[in-house]
C-alpha cells in the first residue's frame, strides 16, 4: 500500500513538474528568438536563430528547474489536496513527514538532472552556440570589435571572432607592440587549430604585416605554428560567463587564480551556486509543500501557479542580490547563497508544524 500510494504521489507531482517546466521553457525561448531576430546579419538567418536557442536549451532547463518544481510540488500536491486526497491520505495514518519525502522523491529526479546538465552539457552547448552565432555573422573575415574575444598576452593583443569548444578558433587578429609601446607586428589567419599533442595552436592562412621604422613588410603562410599559454580550457573560462561553468572548471580556475593572488570572487560565487542548486530546489519545493498543507490548502490551482511564480522569482532576486553584495562587502559567497536557501528551510519546517 505504501509504495502504491508513493507512486501515485511521485506521479502527480513528476507529471505537474514536467508541464510546468515545459510551459516555462516555451515562454523563454519564444522570448529567446524574439530578442536574437535583431541579430540577424550575415550568413546568421532564422534558422540559424532557431539552433542558437536550441543549442541554448540545456541552460534554459538548468536555469528554470527550480521554479518548475515549486509550481509543479504547488499544483500537483494541491490537486491531491483539492480533491481531499491529502485529508484521507492523513486519516489512514500517513504521517506529514512520510508525504513530504513522497513528493521529495520524484524532485530529486530533476535534482539530478540538473546537475548533470550544469555540470557535462550546457557549458560546451553555450559555448557552441555563441561560437558559432558569431562566426556565421563574421566568419573567417578580419577583425571585428564589436563581436568576437579579445586575450592579451604579454606584449601582444590578440582578437577571436569565434572560439569553437574542442580548440578550433576563427579569425585570429594578432598585434604584437615593442618595448615603446609602438605596433611592430599585426598578423591575420582564418582558423586556428590545437594541437594536443604538441601543445600548440597551428595558424591556417596567415598573413603578417611588419612595422619597422617607415616601412612594412608583408609575409604569408600556409600554415604556421603559434606556441602561446592560451589553450582551449584557458579561452574556455575566459569567454563564458562564470554563471555558465561546470563547478570543476570552477573548481580548478579557483585555485588556480589563488595560487597567483588574483580575485576569484566572481568564481567563488558561481561555483557556490552551482553546489548549493540541489539544496535550493528541495528547499523551495519544502515550501511549496507548507502552502499546500497551510495558507493554499483550499485555494484555486491558478492562484498556486500565482504564488509559486511569485516566491520563485523572489527568491531568485534575493539570491542574485546577496551574491554581488558579498562580494562588494568581502563577505563569503557561501552565505550568501546559503542564506536564502536555509530561510526557505526555515518557512518550510514552521509552517509544517503549524500544519502537523
Amino acid at each position: 500500500m505504501s509504495k502504491r500510494l508513493s507512486r501515485y504521489i511521485g506521479i502527480n507531482v513528476f507529471t505537474a513538474i514536467m508541464v510546468a517546466l515545459i510551459a516555462i521553457i516555451g515562454l523563454d525561448l519564444v522570448a529567446g528568438i524574439i530578442d536574437q531576430m535583431g541579430d540577424i546579419k550575415g550568413n546568421y538567418r532564422f534558422t540559424d536563430v532557431l539552433i542558437y536557442v536550441a543549442t541554448k536549451l540545456p541552460s534554459t532547463i538548468y536555469e528554470y528547474i527550480p521554479l518548475a518544481s515549486l509550481i509543479g510540488c504547488l499544483v500537483g500536491l494541491g490537486m491531491l489536496a483539492t480533491n481531499s486526497e491529502v485529508v484521507v491520505m492523513r486519516a489512514s495514518g500517513i504521517s506529514l513527514i512520510r508525504i513530504v519525502f513522497m513528493v521529495f522523491k520524484p524532485v530529486v529526479i530533476f535534482v539530478l538532472i540538473a546537475a548533470l546538465i550544469g555540470e557535462y552539457f550546457s557549458p560546451y552547448l553555450d559555448q557552441l552556440a555563441d561560437s558559432r552565432r558569431d562566426y556565421l555573422r563574421k566568419g573567417e573575415s578580419a577583425l571585428d570589435s564589436t563581436s568576437g574575444f579579445w586575450a592579451r598576452e604579454g606584449s601582444e593583443f590578440i582578437h577571436f571572432n569565434a572560439v569553437f569548444p574542442g580548440g578550433v578558433l576563427f579569425g585570429v587578429t594578432r598585434y604584437k607592440l615593442d618595448d615603446k609601446r609602438q605596433l611592430e607586428e599585426a598578423s591575420f589567419s582564418s582558423r586556428a587549430t590545437f594541437n594536443k599533442t604538441e601543445g600548440f595552436w597551428v595558424e591556417e592562412n596567415v598573413s603578417s604585416t611588419l612595422f619597422v621604422e617607415q616601412q612594412t613588410y608583408t609575409r604569408k603562410w600556409v600554415t604556421r605554428e603559434w606556441k602561446t599559454e592560451l589553450t582551449p580550457e584557458v579561452l574556455t573560462l575566459n569567454i563564458l560567463p562564470a554563471d555558465a561553468l561546470s563547478a570543476g572548471a570552477l573548481s580548478d580556475h579557483i585555485e588556480y587564480l589563488d595560487e597567483r593572488k588574483a580575485d576569484a570572487a566572481k568564481y567563488r560565487l558561481a561555483f557556490w551556486e552551482k553546489v548549493f542548486q540541489p539544496l535550493s530546489i528541495l528547499g523551495l519545493v519544502l515550501v511549496g509543500i507548507a502552502f499546500v498543507f497551510g495558507p493554499l490548502r483550499q485555494a484555486t490551482v491558478g492562484y498556486r501557479v500565482f504564488i509559486g511564480v511569485l516566491f520563485g522569482i523572489s527568491f531568485k532576486l534575493i539570491s542574485d542580490i546577496l551574491g554581488p553584495l558579498s562580494i562588494v562587502f568581502e563577505m563569503p559567497p557561501m552565505l550568501a547563497i546559503l542564506a536564502p536557501i536555509l530561510v526557505c528551510f526555515a518557512i518550510g519546517l514552521v509552517l509544517l508544524r503549524r500544519a502537523g
